[in-house]
């Protein structure tokens, strides 16, 4: 089916659309719309209320409609944040703000969970949310008669209708990876009742629905616009960058890092190092995710108060392995390892070191690391990349490309669309109004990369693994046993 797709990526500092022509292949148009998390002094708490996600992300759509003709849109796919938990009650209203992937009030239950499953839950996944809210409120737990992701809600907003797809089910903690299904034991070591609150699973190239005529009637769209399963926004990130075939990864430098790529098996870490995600396309999606990516080099060019194109040339002038200097970028404490009371960490400085270049590419360096470090722990599980799509606002900056084409030893491309989780949707979208399956929808209409691919050094490899050796021996003396 030709036409126009719209794909929204419903964010937690934001919302992002855009418009796809399957004719065209190409985005024609755009929106966008800011909002934030509710500010608090609580400590580790990050919640928004969903009727935020819903305002933001129609601002965005309206905002892209306005360059299209509206009655040639036929269908939107919606990627979301993942891991968020949006309680809601029996009479479809949401029951308190909903807890973001960013949110570890629960850390306590997700304790808890990792014990009892033997199996480490971070907080950021929702099975510890929703404990947190039987343990801490349980008046509201009481309440609760359906439990959504926030990619699910945008989705039940726009049809009426309660489902999941494997993608960002896979993001609970409370889903059986390999055979794609609700993992019911975990869920009644929650609560007997919460196999009852889940909703319905639908496959990868579903429709759910269509647009309810009030939802029609605001957005300027017809009724019969299809609304794709759509998935979290690492998942959708995938399809926009044209990720859908093994050996193609993607790695997205933003206030987090991430880097995941479609397997044909399942990688299940019971670390918790690795997420065990399907993607979607009915595939898996193994992920890593870091705290702290683009956060660290920031800190290091607002501190000489540098602008970023005079801080980035200072850096290209140092050498490779920033002469024994290392950053450890946990200035948030870190996901992956799963090391939440660690800090940021300076080492190898000699007199002369405090150079604002050799310190910014110590923390270009030392993110990457906390990458690649995700890559080795991948290769012990049988997957492997041939070539690295980069993404995020860190992927503009062209000596950070080099450094990690150098630190991996892999190609990169670069993706032409920055909104890569937005396309996602919108050809996730065009597929199923097209009754082809995702990924081979998206093999056949590639989106666009930047026409240089980057290769990398061979000579630097020596000094980079030098560099890595050393982070990972530094980050786990200091911190491997920290309470």
């Amino acid at each position: 089916m030709a036409g126009l797709f719209v794909g929204v990526d419903v964010g937690t500092q934001g919302a992002k659309a855009v418009v796809y022509d399957s004719r065209s292949k190409a985005v024609v148009s755009r929106g966008a719309y800011k909002y934030d998390i509710i500010k608090t002094n609580v400590p580790g708490r990050a919640e928004q209320h969903p009727s935020l996600w819903i305002e933001g992300g129609f601002a965005a759509i309206q905002s892209a409609l306005s360059e299209v003709d509206r009655k040639d849109v036929k269908g939107i796919g919606i990627s979301g944040q993942q891991h968020g938990f949006v309680p809601m009650d029996g009479e479809g209203q949401v029951i308190r703000n909903a807890k973001l992937w960013c949110d570890v009030e629960s850390a306590e239950e997700a304790d808890q969970l990792s014990d009892l499953w033997e199996w480490t839950l971070v907080p950021g996944f929702t099975a510890s949310k929703i404990l947190w809210l039987k343990n801490k409120e349980p008046d509201n737990f009481a309440r609760l008669r359906q439990v959504l992701l926030p990619h699910d809600f945008f989705n039940y907003h726009l049809t009426g209708r309660y489902v999941m797809e494997a993608g960002d089910a896979s993001g609970t903690g409370l889903f059986d990876t390999a055979n794609r299904k609700f993992d019911e034991a975990r869920m009644l070591s929650i609560d007997q009742s919460l196999p009852e609150f889940f909703p319905e699973l639908i496959g990868p190239n579903e429709v759910v629905g269509h647009l309810r005529p009030e939802i029609a009637a605001e957005l300027g769209l017809t009724e019969e616009v299809a609304v794709a399963p759509g998935s979290g926004d690492n998942q959708m990130s995938a399809l926009g960058a044209g990720a859908v075939k093994e050996g193609d990864w993607v790695v997205s430098l933003g206030t987090s890092g991430t880097l995941f790529g479609a397997t044909k098996i399942p990688v299940l870490d019971s670390s918790g190092g690795i997420a065990p995600f399907c993607d979607s396309t009915g595939q898996f999606m193994p992920l890593l995710c870091t705290m702290n990516c683009t956060l660290a080099p920031e800190e290091v060019r607002k501190s000489f108060g540098l602008d970023h194109e005079t801080i980035t040339r200072l850096a290209k002038e140092e050498a490779a392995g920033c002469e024994g200097v290392n950053f450890l970028p946990f200035l948030t404490g870190e996901r992956t390892p799963n090391w939440p009371h660690s800090s940021g960490v300076i080492t190898g400085l000699r007199p002369g070191g405090m150079r604002p270049g050799l310190l910014y590419r110590a923390a270009l360096e030392g993110a990457t690391f906390s990458l690649l470090n995700g890559m080795r722990m991948l290769e012990k599980y049988g997957v492997s990349a041939r070539e690295l799509r980069v993404v995020g606002g860190g992927s503009k900056n062209r000596l950070w490309r080099r450094i990690i084409a150098d630190a991996f030893q892999l190609p990169l491309r670069f993706p032409a669309e920055p909104e890569s989780a937005a396309l996602g949707g919108a050809l996730q979208a065009a597929a199923v109004c097209a009754g082809v399956p995702v990924a081979d929808y998206v093999a056949q209409n590639e989106p666009p990369c930047e026409a240089e691919t980057l290769q990398p050094d061979p000579s630097k490899k020596s000094a980079y693994d030098d560099a890595f050796d050393r982070h990972q021996r530094l980050s786990n003396a200091l911190f491997e046993k920290s309470p």
